[in-house]
């Protein structure tokens, strides 16, 4: 790996971070580093589940008082939920042939920036309620995608705690960081024992990812977030196309 090819991850890392915390798109920063360095679709996301875990632990260092201050007993069912759904995930991936990966991944990037499009629309929607069950079945699916790709999880996490609990945005931000941190870490294990890592690239990448996913929670108050979201929406559909394009 070249100098600035470590430069481009690190910087890549920070800013998906940075983006991760508030949007959940954190991987349609790092996933196209991570192939502009050149790694193959599959190596590539392998190799990015492995590096995020630094966003989950970033963030968490900064936000752990009302993430273990939360109900305890849902808390731990929801762990439960996304440790299982990250590890399901993470199989699915490694067992799925690798052209189906290359086939299906720009739909489900396009899928991501769509949801991110649509993010204020399902908030307007949430009118309170409290069914953690739901919620914890929810989590468990999105946990699944998360494990096998995803971008755009985290914004699916945001929908379905705003559908599904009482919680406010704010909360829901710092949980999604927690649990999806935690299927994350689940899936990167999992890929450290059975995946093909690269993991000088993702060494690299975590480390930037650390210190953006710590400078999260006060940096991006400062950012607009419909600047952010549609920028972020942009860069989506158009890594999906030139996915698609590039098969």
């Amino acid at each position: 790996m070249s100098l600035p090819e470590a430069l481009l991850l690190l910087t890549a890392g920070f800013f998906a971070g940075l983006v991760g915390f508030v949007t959940g798109l954190a991987s349609l920063v790092s996933y196209p580093a991570l192939l502009a360095v050149g790694l193959p679709p599959v190596a590539a996301n392998v190799t990015n589940t492995v590096a995020l875990v630094g966003v989950g632990a970033g963030a968490l260092a900064n936000s752990g008082r009302d993430v273990f201050s939360y109900h305890r007993r849902r808390l731990v069912v929801w762990a439960l939920c996304s440790i299982a759904g990250g590890l399901i995930g993470a199989v699915i991936l490694l067992v799925a042939p690798a052209d189906s990966f290359a086939a299906i991944v720009p739909f489900l990037v396009a899928l991501a920036a769509l949801a991110l499009l649509l993010q204020p629309r399902i908030r307007a929607l949430a009118r309170g309620g409290d069914a953690p069950r739901a919620f914890a079945v929810t989590l468990l699916a999105v946990s699944v995608y998360g494990g096998y790709f995803g971008a755009g999880a985290g914004v699916m996490f945001l929908a379905a705690m705003l559908l599904f609990t009482s919680e406010s945005i704010v909360l829901a931000s710092i949980m999604k960081s927690f649990l999806l941190g935690l299927s994350n870490l689940v899936a990167a294990v999992y890929f450290a024992i059975s995946g093909p890592v690269h993991w000088l690239p993702a060494l690299v990448m975590g480390a930037g990812a650390l210190v953006g996913g710590y400078a999260g929670p006060p940096v991006v108050r400062r950012v607009p977030a419909d600047l952010l979201r549609w920028t972020i929406a942009a860069a989506g559909f158009g890594l999906a196309m030139w996915l698609w394009v590039s098969r």
